[in-house]
């Protein structure tokens, strides 16, 4: 059995859309020498996938309900700090007794909010737990887990998602899927190279960038643990641009330990 990606089937579509037209198109499509195919994911990968699924929408519905508790004090003049850790501290201390001068109805209103709220982040710590201990039991995981900037949480997605890493030529054609490489969009011979295609999954893209983002921080505290090329993007490029480099770098590091069975190697200061 083989899967391709819809988009890679639809050009071979001829005019209209039936199921005659769509099967000689997939028909034409199979037989290219170059059609790239998908990965048939294992039911164990599928389940692992279904947890980190759940646990995304948790972690937005939760951003979405900490907007709405921050915006109902906000009317009545009491303005909460920034940051997650801020609005649970207010939920928990509102669900304690401790409420803001408000009418009543407001501070019902908003009770009913800092209770789901409390048992979002209860739930995205219940999710949080059975990745890490999926991401313990996985030999890939562990070993994906000694690159800086790699926690259970992205081991396990990328462990799951990719599975065998054979699938793609070369480093640069897996961080390319994960929509890590600059856009061409050269023409005349001349080379013009825009920014990242943002194509492929994003939820491992986000988890990638994430984690450089907090590399990257950690080099400003503790310079002297930093190697030679993160410094160097670091000091040259805009703080974003530098992270996406290292997500891409690391995307490619990630490749060859899973190709490879190799350990991560750390670079050279």
């Amino acid at each position: 059995m083989k899967l391709m990606p819809a988009g890679y089937v639809k050009p071979y579509v001829k005019r209209g859309k039936n199921d005659a037209v769509d099967a000689e198109a997939i028909c034409e499509a199979v037989r290219r020498p170059t059609m790239r195919f998908v990965e048939i994911k294992t039911e164990e990968e599928q389940a692992i996938l279904s947890i980190h699924r759940t646990r995304d929408l948790a972690i937005r519905q939760r951003t979405q309900m900490a907007n709405m508790i921050r915006s109902l004090p906000r009317e009545f003049g009491h303005i909460l700090p920034i940051g997650i850790e801020a609005v649970t501290a207010f939920a928990t201390r509102h669900l304690g007794g401790d409420h803001p001068d408000m009418p009543e109805i407001v501070n019902g209103m908003l009770g009913i909010q800092c209770y789901q709220f409390i048992g979002l982040n209860e739930r995205i710590e219940g999710y949080s737990k059975m990745i890490e201990q999926h991401a313990l039991l996985n030999v890939d995981a562990r070993r994906l887990m000694r690159m800086p900037g790699i926690g259970p949480i992205t081991a396990s997605a990328i462990v799951a998602t990719i599975g065998d890493a054979h699938q793609f030529r070369t480093s640069r054609d897996l961080a390319a899927w994960l929509g890590l490489t600059p856009l061409n969009k050269s023409s005349g011979g001349k080379e013009r190279l825009g920014k990242i295609t943002k194509k492929g999954d994003h939820y491992i893209r986000k988890l990638l960038v994430v984690g450089m983002t907090s590399c990257a921080v950690m080099t400003n505290r503790s310079p002297e643990k930093v190697d030679l090329w993160t410094a160097k993007i670091i000091a040259d490029k805009p703080f974003r641009l530098a992270t996406t480099a290292m997500a891409n770098k690391a995307a490619r590091i990630i490749w060859a330990m899973l190709r490879k069975k190799q350990e991560y190697r750390q670079p050279a200061f």
